[in-house]
């Protein structure tokens, strides 16, 4: 980890790079041209992160850890109680805020993550976001996210007790987000991230990096399918907090998950992305652009996203039911919507891989 005493000094060029004024159109290197000469730097970023970090620009476990620390840096914001939202908090005083028990396990990423924010003249509040657009573009099926730049390298801790936890109720969950500006809609749209995530923070570490859902390196509806499932058992032994019956061997259920996807306040959008992969791409992609300006001067910004790859491959316009289940399987819970009638994949129950 880096302290805020070491960040000072070593932030100082990162701070003047991030607020200078934008230059438009110049010519970078490797003969590429970018609508602003800061852009510059962000493609020299993008292949030391493609190289060292994601594998050669494969969706694995850095990029789907990438993705969610975007949202624990950004939602650390409240109009009464403080924090800067997406400012690089998180990284810049990860001594502080890695002690809230929501980031458990965040500190893979930061430590990871954290000498290349530093290696360039940019922000922590930059890097974070700039990482996690790239690594979601190595997934099949992923929108092409906005990135914004220019974010001070100033900050302070966020308070404790900001980020939703998994073992959180509904309505605990949807007034936190509230709190922060986002409507339960937009928070489902946020959770579309779980179709590439895997579970950290469990008790049994053979269950580390366990998916959520039977496709975990494409960013497909399958997890919006796979919530509404019935849960047959703990993939890890006694009652974990924070974890809810799964329907399938390996694969991890947050309980907020399950409430979420069953709750009357949310079922409806969750249950609309199941066959239209097309509207979830869409809402996420205008969701996280909304998230990662939280507590930022936009006017201040400029836009960078033509450095964030295309992403890759196509997913299917709707789910499936896993092999091994039937509809009779699905708790749908959306009233006055019928469930829709979706293929069910042939054969026995398959293996999930790990992330």
């Amino acid at each position: 980890m880096i302290s805020s005493i070491v960040l000072s000094t070593l932030g100082l060029a990162s701070l003047a790079g991030a607020i200078a004024p934008p230059v438009r159109r110049s010519a970078c290197p490797k003969n590429t041209e970018s609508t602003f000469l800061q852009c510059c730097v962000w493609y020299e970023a993008l292949d030391d992160l493609q190289a060292n970090v994601f594998n050669d620009g494969q969706c694995i476990e850095e990029a789907h850890e990438a993705l969610r620390m975007t949202f624990h840096d950004a939602i650390g914001f409240s109009p009464t109680l403080g924090g800067g939202g997406a400012d690089g908090s998180i990284m810049a005083h990860a001594e502080v805020e890695l002690l809230d028990p929501a980031n458990g396990n965040i500190d893979d990423i930061v430590n990871h993550l954290q000498p290349l924010a530093i290696k360039y003249p940019v922000s922590f509040g930059d890097f974070i976001q700039f990482a996690g657009a790239v690594g979601t573009s190595n997934c099949i099926g992923a929108p092409r996210l906005e990135f914004l730049a220019g974010r001070s390298n100033t900050s302070q801790p966020a308070p404790a007790g900001l980020i939703p936890a998994p073992f959180d109720n509904v309505t605990t969950i949807l007034a936190r987000m509230a709190d922060a500006g986002f409507s339960p809609e937009e928070l489902v749209a946020l959770l579309a991230s779980h179709s590439i995530a895997a579970r950290d923070a469990v008790a049994d570490p053979s269950q580390h990096a366990r998916p959520f859902d039977t496709t975990p390196d494409a960013f497909d509806a399958q997890f919006f399918v796979e919530t509404l499932l019935v849960g047959i058992a703990l993939p890890t032994e006694g009652n974990v907090v924070g974890e809810s019956p799964s329907p399938l061997l390996g694969e991890i259920r947050l309980a907020s998950d399950g409430l979420l996807a069953r709750d009357p306040r949310t079922s409806c959008e969750w249950q609309s992305f199941v066959t239209d992969h097309t509207a979830m791409n869409a809402k996420f992609k205008a969701v996280m652009a909304k998230l990662a300006v939280v507590g930022q001067d936009v006017g201040s910004l400029y836009d960078c996203s033509e450095v964030i790859p295309m992403p890759k491959g196509f997913a299917s316009e709707s789910a499936v039911i896993p092999a091994g289940k039937t509809m009779a399987d699905i708790e749908g819970s959306c009233a006055g919507t019928p469930f829709p009638k979706l293929a069910t994949l042939p054969g026995p129950v398959q293996p999930i891989p790990t992330v």
